[in-house]
């Protein structure tokens, strides 16, 4: 009877090992399959974040960028309207000046010819005094 009951238990504790066996490596299996759905999961969102993050920085920079030129265009286009009419202004003032000097001195033509006549005449006096 000893015999079989250490061939009982020697049975037994085979069986309890090969369960504890079978036990182990099917939770370490599941732990391992787990884990690798876990880590890919987390990696595929880690990635679509990168790309989601990345697509607002380059429509930010785009759009940043587009503003700045057509604020620059738009200050270059007000820089030469503005010098567009100040050289008009300039040109008009000269024109009205050249005109009213024109008419000022054809207006005071007669006058000068009338006060020459009368200088010319004082004089042709003034020789004919001794004084």
């Amino acid at each position: 009877m000893a015999v079989e009951d250490s061939a009982k238990a020697a049975a037994i504790v085979a069986v309890v090992v090969v369960v504890v066996v079978v036990v182990v490596v099917v939770v370490v299996v599941v732990i391992v399959v787990v884990v690798e759905v876990v880590v890919v999961e987390l990696a595929v969102v880690v990635v679509v974040v990168v790309m989601v993050v990345v697509e607002v920085v380059i429509v930010v920079v785009v759009v940043v960028v587009v503003v700045v030129v057509e604020l620059v265009v738009v200050v270059v286009v007000v820089v030469v309207v503005v010098v567009v009419l100040v050289v008009v202004v300039v040109i008009v003032v000269v024109i009205v000046v050249i005109a009213v000097v024109t008419i000022v001195c054809s207006s005071l033509k007669p006058l000068i010819n009338i006060a020459k006549n009368i200088f010319i005449e004082k004089k042709k006096k003034s020789y004919n005094h001794p004084f």
